[in-house]
C-alpha cells in the first residue's frame, strides 16, 4: 500500500515499522547477549555472573548500534553521527543498569545461589533475572529513550 509522504498511513507504518525492526535487532541482540553470558559465566567469570551479564550485554550493545543505526530508525536522523553515536551508548549504560539489576536483585538480595539453594535454582534464577525480567525492562527503556533523545527526528519522505 502506498501513501503519500504526509499521510497518516505513512506515519502509522513509520512507527510501526520502527518497532518491528526494533523488535527484530533486539531478538537478534538477544541471542547475542544470551550466549556471551551463558559462555562467560559458564568459564572463566562462573563466581562473577553480573560482571558476565554486563559484557555479555557490552557486545550486544555495539552490534545493536549498528542495527539499529542502519535498519531500525534509518528514516530518522537530525543528530551528527559522532553525538548519535555518544547518546546512544550513554542511554545504552543505562539499559545496561536496568538490565542487570534484576540478577543483582535475583543473586545478592533474594539470595538465589548456592549453597543457600540447589545449583539448578541458582542458573534458573540467573537465566530468569537477567535474560527475561532484565532484558523486558531494558528494552522498553531503550525504545523509549532511543526515539527521544538518539533518533529523534523523523525525516521526510
Amino acid at each position: 500500500m502506498s501513501a503519500a509522504p504526509g499521510s497518516r498511513v505513512s506515519s502509522a507504518w513509520l512507527r510501526h515499522g520502527e518497532l518491528v525492526r526494533f523488535a527484530l535487532v533486539g531478538a537478534s541482540t538477544f541471542v547475542v547477549d544470551t550466549a556471551v553470558f551463558l559462555l562467560l559465566k559458564s568459564t572463566v567469570l562462573e563466581p562473577k555472573p553480573v560482571t558476565a551479564k554486563v559484557l555479555a550485554v557490552l557486545v550486544a550493545t555495539v552490534v545493536g548500534y549498528v542495527a539499529n543505526r542502519e535498519w531500525s530508525f534509518r528514516a530518522r536522523g537530525g543528530l551528527a553521527r559522532r553525538r548519535e553515536a555518544v547518546l546512544y551508548f550513554v542511554v545504552s549504560g543505562a539499559a545496561l543498569a536496568v538490565n542487570a539489576a534484576p540478577l543483582g536483585v535475583s543473586r545478592y538480595v533474594l539470595d538465589l545461589a548456592t549453597p543457600n539453594v540447589p545449583a539448578f535454582t541458582e542458573q534458573v534464577a540467573d537465566l530468569v533475572s537477567a535474560q527475561i525480567v532484565g532484558t523486558l525492562l531494558a528494552m522498553a527503556f531503550r525504545w523509549w529513550a532511543f526515539r527521544r533523545w538518539v533518533f529523534p527526528t523523523a525525516l521526510s519522505g
